[in-house]
């Protein structure tokens, strides 16, 4: 949320609340180089809500935030801009301004939404092809994924330096991981939605090994459990270490999952299909 103040003051309201009279005082990265490539230096008011832990989620908050921040601020200033310039913007923040050790594929989906086929490169180019599904199939993909909090949050910087450095020697897992989200993607795309878990589960079993901190014995223990109740894919979302499991179960299996997992947190998922928007804008500078 971003408001006018009447004074000249900066007031940003998140788990903290901080008040400056200056945009290079803002101790938030995120909000401040937003601000600043936005040009909202002053008498502003903005509030950021969130539906989970601001930490080690490992489901894009950090770059979903951006995207939002983006989007609002630029509304803010009268200015609509494109999915596309969206998620640059957000990526040239993060990576760029804050030196964050990330890809780019968090930005693009909160971005555009829906279900995106991500290519990256040649160099930084970034296609987002949507995976246009008919309806019952948007449904029955929906249908099928759960997704529960580990109760464990973490860094997920230490996890990504390492992988970086671990590239050489895993360049064979990584290419299998691209595989796999191929398959995924035409499998969907050819009216196929249970393909999704299978090239879930597969992909965890190589993830897992691209470094020492991906998983931990409470994360095993959940998804052996869940593969035992019925489940036919499962993973932690993000770099891993903790945050969120996710879990593709048929529906006669869901009540058995949930009952399996029942000492976590089962966080309620729905696919938006719209990407990062604004929800209300109220004209400023009425009486100009």
């Amino acid at each position: 949320v971003v408001k006018e103040r009447f004074d000249d003051d900066i007031y940003v309201n998140y788990s903290k609340k901080e008040i400056v009279g200056k945009v290079d005082e803002i101790q938030h990265d995120l909000v401040r180089e937003a601000m600043v490539m936005a040009g909202v230096e002053r008498a502003v008011e903005l509030t950021v809500l969130a539906d989970i832990p601001s930490a080690g989620s490992g489901l894009g908050s950090s770059s979903s935030l951006t995207v939002g921040l983006v989007q609002a601020l630029f509304a803010y200033r009268g200015r609509s801009l494109p999915a596309s310039e969206l998620a640059e913007r957000a990526c040239a923040i993060e990576i760029e301004r804050c030196g964050k050790h990330i890809g780019k594929q968090d930005q693009y989906v909160a971005a555009f939404g829906g279900v995106r086929d991500l290519r990256f490169g040649p160099g930084e180019c970034v296609v987002a092809d949507e995976v246009a599904l008919p309806l019952d199939d948007l449904r029955a993909l929906q249908a099928q994924l759960l997704l529960f909090y580990t109760g464990i949050t973490r860094s997920a910087d230490v996890i990504l330096s390492e992988q970086r450095a671990n590239i050489d020697d895993t360049l064979e897992h990584l290419t299998l991981l691209r595989s796999l989200a191929g398959e995924a993607v035409d499998g969907l795309r050819s009216g196929s939605v249970s393909t999704l878990g299978p090239a879930v589960r597969r992909s965890w079993e190589v993830k897992r090994q691209l470094a020492s901190g991906v998983s931990n014995a409470v994360i095993d223990s959940a998804i052996a459990a869940a593969l035992d109740a019925g489940a036919v894919g499962a993973k932690v979302t993000g770099a891993g270490g903790g945050g969120f499991l996710l879990v593709v179960a048929p529906m006669e299996h869901q009540a058995t999952v949930r009952e399996h997992l029942s000492h976590m947190r089962e966080l309620p998922i729905k696919i938006d299909r719209f990407g990062s928007r604004v929800v209300l804008n109220v004209a400023r500078d009425i009486w100009s």
